[in-house]
């Protein structure tokens, strides 16, 4: 077997932190939005790229959120959490969660679901969650929710890649 790369460096200043998040760009991701409510019953939710399947049984999934979030509080005082999954044509719908705002659901479609929180129109799927477990993972808190409901449109997927989002085209 032939090497590839010279052996790999420990990422110890700026200029490889900055490497390594192009290099975790390489690795094209969903796109979602994960909503809640604050304690005040607000609708709470913010992009993310971070979601990934944990179990089947029982159905777990996985998110994280930075420690310096404005959002963190809500996501920590609540029981369920929604994770929304962008369809091909919300890459706007992405871009106006990813910024801070104070009422980033002015004009956005949407209703409060079964679960106390956001449901977001027009995503390709919708997985409502009760909060399983957090864990402590660097400058993020990862939080662990067990899938409780779920529905899909058939819409097409929104990809994120290289700091751009694409469309997730017919399987190859």
């Amino acid at each position: 077997m032939t090497a590839l790369h010279e052996p790999i460096a420990p990422i110890v200043n700026e200029l490889d932190l900055k490497a390594f998040r192009e290099t975790l760009g390489c690795f094209a991701t969903g796109v979602a939005i994960v909503t809640t409510a604050s304690t005040d019953r607000r609708p709470v939710g913010l992009t993310i790229s971070s979601f990934n399947s944990v179990s089947m049984a029982p159905p777990l999934i996985l998110w994280s959120l930075s420690l310096d979030s404005p959002s963190l509080s809500a996501f920590r005082d609540q029981d369920c959490f929604t994770v929304n999954i962008l369809s091909a044509d919300q890459a706007d719908l992405a871009r106006h969660f990813a910024k801070p705002q104070d009422d980033k659901f002015e004009n956005v479609n949407w209703n409060w679901g079964p679960t106390g929180t956001p449901l977001l129109d027009e995503c390709s799927a919708v997985m409502q969650c009760r909060s399983y477990r957090r864990y402590e993972g660097g400058d993020h808190e990862i939080f662990l929710g067990e899938v409780i409901g779920l529905n899909m449109t058939g819409r097409p997927g929104l990809v994120f890649s290289r700091g751009k989002f694409c469309r997730a085209e017919q399987a190859v």
